[in-house]
């Protein structure tokens, strides 16, 4: 079978793909994930490998993938997973190491983005897109009330937008914040809020702060602004479900994955870098969507011939090309190379706000926080001790719960998985 060239998605008569008949790939159901079904087509087109999609909510994908990884299941050849898992899987020999060619450029790659799907240097996923976070807001909406934003502003001034364009009456609620449970969920968003007023999720002997002032202090004041001031119902809204609101008008301010700028379809989108309550590190988090290869696959060859190109600068081009998408609509936060190109920076309002928000991102373990990670905790067992603390936080944002009583369940049920992990 003949490989495919990228840049042209043109067959290149000098290599060879791995022979499989097709490979089914996991992906989470994410604008540019959806996106890549349909450049794909052309990988079918010349390679005769059919390709199987199972496209999944992002909680599912994470529990399903998780399973079937970690028991051997056998049902996918290539899995999108995170920053989280990478290294953590690929040190327990969970995925295959992934080895590509020079014509590959891994150094193209942004450094943050590699080193987190690395361990000991070896890569065991590749990138499809990269992330951190950003506040967008409507500018003209701002304009008209006499507010702005500024980069880093203080949570203080950012309610106070909020409240200034919260206008419910006409369908414009002041701030959309992620309020469904999920570790890469509503936690990926409060766990910056909490970096942001000083909090971390365990000390230096790893057990859970979850009762500490600076976590009560943030997630006060994140259930005051998110229920004050955001749409109702938004204990059940993630990244989807508030992408659609913010295109049907209904969001003033939205902070969130940098990627979102990318699907935006509003006139008047301004950006700013994330806000704080006085500790700016881990304000904005990390992230990236990636592409694994399940250890022991018959088809891990194949898995991994598309993954390198479906990682490629040529399938940046080849997005780029295709007549349904255009630079708008290339995978960004992944590699160097994308933002030098003129066509994308004419289409990316956004671009420059989002590559000073990766590369201010601080993932390394300091004294306050003494794990690696923004958003979670490079540890085995951070997505039982998030998922459970998740609920907790949705049950606060709801009113089915008080702050202090959730957060109580929420340290006791930290405390009960590290403990019994062994950690103290």
């Amino acid at each position: 079978m003949k490989k495919l060239s990228v840049s042209a998605l043109a067959l290149t008569a000098a290599a060879t793909f791995a022979s499989a008949d097709e490979l089914t790939i996991a992906i989470v159901n994410n604008g540019h994930m959806i996106n890549m079904q349909t450049v794909a087509e052309a990988y079918t087109a010349e390679t005769g490998v059919k390709l199987n999609w199972v496209s999944l909510e992002e909680g599912v994908l994470r529990e399903q993938v998780t399973s079937d990884t970690a028991t051997g299941g056998g049902q996918y050849d290539v899995i999108n997973i995170g920053m989280q898992e990478a290294p953590i899987w690929g040190a327990a020999g969970w995925i295959e190491p992934l080895n590509f060619g020079a014509d590959y450029d891994a150094d193209d790659i942004l450094p943050a983005i590699r080193a987190g799907l690395s361990h000991e240097g070896t890569m065991y996923a590749a990138p499809f897109y990269g992330e951190s976070s950003m506040v967008m807001y409507r500018k003209d909406l701002m304009d008209a009330a006499g507010v702005s934003i500024a980069d880093n502003d203080s949570w203080d001034n950012v309610k106070a937008a909020a409240a200034a364009i919260h206008n419910p009456d006409n369908g414009v609620y002041g701030v959309c914040l992620r309020g469904k449970p999920g570790w890469g969920d509503n936690m990926a968003f409060i766990t910056t809020v909490v970096n942001s007023f000083g909090g971390a999720w365990f000390d230096k002997d790893f057990r859970p702060t979850l009762d500490s002032d600076e976590w009560k202090a943030a997630i006060n004041f994140y259930v005051d602004l998110l229920g004050t001031y955001g749409p109702p119902g938004s204990e059940g809204n993630s990244f989807n479900e508030i992408l659609a609101l913010y295109n049907e008008g209904k969001c003033g301010m939205w902070i969130d994955a940098t990627i979102a700028a990318s699907f935006l379809e509003v006139d008047g989108v301004a950006y700013a870098q994330s806000p704080n309550a006085g500790n700016p590190v881990g304000a904005n988090w990390l992230w990236a969507w990636a592409m694994a290869v399940p250890a022991g696959s018959p088809n891990a060859d194949a898995a991994k011939d598309f993954i390198e190109w479906a990682t490629s600068k040529e399938y940046v081009q080849a997005v780029a090309n295709h007549p349904e998408f255009g630079w708008g609509s290339v995978p960004t936060g992944q590699r160097a190379s994308t933002y030098g190109f003129s066509e994308f920076q004419a289409v990316a309002g956004f671009a420059a706000a989002e590559m000073a928000a990766i590369e201010s991102a601080a993932p390394e373990a300091t004294d306050l926080k003494p794990y690696v990670g923004v958003q979670f905790a490079a540890i085995p067992e951070f997505p039982e001790v998030g998922s459970a603390v998740a609920q907790e936080m949705a049950a606060a944002l709801s009113g089915a719960k008080s702050v202090d009583d959730a957060l109580a369940a929420a340290q006791a049920a930290a405390d009960a998985i590290m403990s019994e992990a062994g950690y103290y």
